[in-house]
C-alpha cells in the first residue's frame, strides 16, 4: 500500500504541471491581462509596457509559467487588480466553499445511498421505479431552476430557510444551499448505487452467506453493500472538486461569497491572476479526491490488493 501510495503520488506530478499548464496558457496567452486592468481606457504605453514588466509579462510564455509555479511554491499566487492578494481572497473564499461541499456531499452520501439500497433491494418493485423516474427528473432539471425554486418556495413562502446567505455563511444557512448543490449528484449517487445492489445480490458470495445461516442485514451490510459502494465511492470522489468548482450557480443564487463568486468575478473582470490561483487550488482538490478514492478501495474490498 505504501509503495502504491508513493507511486500515486509520483504520477499526479505531471497531471498538475499539465493541468496548471493550460490553465495558464489559455488564461494569458488568449487575453491580455493589462488591457483588461484598464478596461475601456486605452493605457498609455510606457505605463503598460512598466507594467508587464513587473507582472513579468514581457517574457515569453514558458518563462512566466516557470516564474508563477516558482511563486506558488513559496504561498504566493500573484495580486489581484484591486490591489488585494490572492492568497487573501482564497482565504476568505475557500472555507466558505468547503463548508458548501461537505454539506452537499454528506446530503448526496446519505440520501442517496439509502434511497440506493431501498431501491436495490426491491428492484422492479413500485418503489424502484418510483426512485428512478424522480431522479430522472432530478438529472433533467437544471441547477439555476432548482435553486430558484427552492430558494422561493423554502426561503420566501415557507421561510423555513434564509433566501440569502449572510457574508459569515453559518452552517445552518448552508443547508438548503448544500441541497440545491447536491441534487444532480445525489440523483447519479441514487441510480449507481441501486445498480450495484442490484448486480450483486446475484452474486455468489452473496447467495453463499445467506445459505450459511448469516442474518440478511448483516449480509447486506458487511458483503453486499461494501462491495457495492466501490463505483459510489468512486464518483463521489471525483465529485468533491466538481463541487467545489461548480458552485458558481448555487452561490450566485444564494449570494455565497465562496470560490465560485470568486471565479465569476474573476471571469467577468478578466482578472486573470484571480482565475489562475483559484483553478490551480482546485486541480489540486481533484487530484488529492482521487488519489482518497483510490486509497479507499483496499478497505471496501479486500480482494483489492496493491502491489
Amino acid at each position: 500500500m505504501g509503495r502504491y501510495a508513493v507511486r500515486r503520488l509520483l504520477q499526479m506530478i505531471p497531471v498538475f504541471i499539465g493541468s496548471t499548464f493550460l490553465i495558464f496558457f489559455m488564461v494569458y496567452a488568449l487575453g491580455d491581462p493589462v488591457a483588461a486592468m484598464f478596461g475601456d481606457r486605452a493605457p498609455d504605453p510606457a505605463t503598460a509596457a512598466q507594467i508587464r514588466r513587473d507582472l513579468y509579462l514581457d517574457e515569453p510564455l514558458w518563462k512566466q509559467y516557470l516564474h508563477y509555479m516558482g511563486q506558488i511554491f513559496q504561498g504566493n499566487f500573484g495580486t489581484a487588480f484591486n490591489g488585494q492578494s490572492v492568497t487573501e481572497l482564497m482565504a476568505s473564499a475557500f472555507p466558505v466553499t468547503l463548508r458548501l461541499t461537505i454539506v452537499a456531499v454528506v446530503i448526496e452520501m446519505v440520501v442517496g445511498i439509502v434511497l440506493g439500497v431501498f431501491s436495490g433491494l426491491r428492484r422492479g418493485r413500485d418503489i424502484d421505479t418510483t426512485v428512478l423516474v424522480l431522479t430522472l427528473v432530478v438529472v433533467s432539471i437544471p441547477t439555476f431552476v432548482s435553486g430558484y425554486l427552492l430558494q422561493f418556495v423554502f426561503g420566501v413562502q415557507w421561510g423555513w430557510a434564509a433566501p440569502s446567505v449572510a457574508p459569515e455563511a453559518p452552517l445552518n444557512e448552508l443547508l438548503l444551499p448544500g441541497l440545491v448543490l447536491a441534487l444532480v449528484s445525489l440523483a447519479y449517487v441514487t441510480r449507481l448505487t441501486r445498480t450495484s445492489i442490484a448486480e450483486n445480490a446475484r452474486a455468489d458470495y452473496v447467495r453463499t452467506a445467506l445459505a450459511k445461516g448469516l442474518p440478511r442485514r448483516r449480509v447486506i451490510t458487511r458483503h453486499l453493500l461494501r462491495n457495492s459502494l466501490i463505483p459510489v465511492v468512486t464518483f463521489i470522489g471525483t465529485d468533491i472538486g466538481a463541487l467545489m468548482g461548480g458552485a458558481i450557480v448555487t452561490e450566485r443564487i444564494f449570494n455565497i461569497h465562496g470560490v465560485g463568486f470568486q471565479l465569476y468575478q474573476g471571469i467577468l473582470r478578466q482578472n486573470s491572476p484571480t482565475v489562475v490561483g483559484f483553478v490551480t487550488i482546485l486541480v489540486l482538490v481533484f487530484l488529492l479526491a482521487n488519489l482518497l478514492v483510490d486509497l479507499l478501495y483496499a478497505v471496501l474490498d479486500p480482494r483489492i490488493r496493491y502491489a
